[in-house]
């Protein structure tokens, strides 16, 4: 992987959570930020792991906070999970551990609650992880279901501050099992390539933007893209500096990626 950005900049993939809002309050100079992209023509996706929102619903989430972002131009992990379901496990049985608003991203997927299932999805972490429902997963995993994971992220940000994600519970199914998840959201090769299809631009002209320096920036960047990351939501100093890989720009906030990026 090099330091040196690729090349200049046409298109934008972009985190949500801890980039744009956090809690669904706006981060200062966000608002304005994607106007100007707006303005200079500059295509953005929205590439997110959160799991508590289908597409349409984040898209009105997002006008409430006053961003004008369509849910075309969304892209979700539950959405890729229930992708990545249709192809591999077409016609098969699916147990969720999450709660199910996201289950219209799903469709084609045949959700069952107490039958054995063929294939154990985690989502995000929220009020459905619990005792009962790992415990029923687990059983169903040693019993021959598939491990499926939208994301493995450790953390997210909330205004309250840093909540366990998904990923910290999906490390302690995976030791009990002896299983290893298939992953589908951030950060897949697969994840983002769907964001530079969805875009209609290759790699070396695309920036992502992301508050996550492994699972954002620099898995990006693996794959030819310019890494932006932002010191806003889960960005912690101490992350960057013992890394032995680096972001090709470091900014305070979206509001600066315009002028690291020379698109202002």
């Amino acid at each position: 992987m090099t330091d040196r950005a690729p090349g200049p900049v046409e298109g934008l993939l972009l985190d949500l959570d801890g980039v744009l809002v956090v809690s669904w309050k706006p981060i200062d100079g966000a608002i304005d930020t994607i106007a100007l992209f707006r303005e200079r023509g500059i295509p953005i996706r929205i590439m997110t792991n959160t799991t508590s929102h289908s597409r349409a619903d984040l898209s009105e989430e997002l006008r409430g906070s006053g961003f004008d972002i369509p849910a075309y131009e969304i892209l979700t992990a539950p959405a890729a999970t229930g992708a990545y379901l249709r192809s591999h496990y077409p016609g098969k049985r699916a147990f969720l551990v999450g709660e199910t608003g996201v289950a219209q991203d799903l469709e084609g997927v045949t959700l069952v609650d107490d039958e054995p299932a063929d294939v154990v999805v985690i989502g995000g972490a929220d009020e459905a992880f619990v005792f009962d429902n790992f415990n029923k997963a687990f059983r169903m995993l040693l019993g021959g279901a598939a491990l499926v994971a939208m994301h493995r992220n450790l953390s997210w940000l909330t205004e309250e501050g840093l909540c366990l994600d998904a990923g910290a519970y999906l490390l302690g199914l995976e030791a009990a099992t002896g299983l290893t998840a298939a992953i589908t959201g951030k950060p897949t090769p697969e994840f983002f390539e769907s964001g530079l299809d969805s875009l209609g631009l290759p790699a070396e002209r695309v920036a992502m933007v992301g508050d996550d320096l492994d699972h954002d920036v620099l898995a990006a960047q693996t794959l030819g893209m310019t890494g932006v990351l932002t010191r806003t939501g889960k960005f912690r100093a101490e992350v960057l500096d013992r890394s032995d890989d680096h972001p090709h720009h470091v900014v305070d906030s979206i509001a600066d990626v315009p002028a690291a990026l020379g698109l202002t």
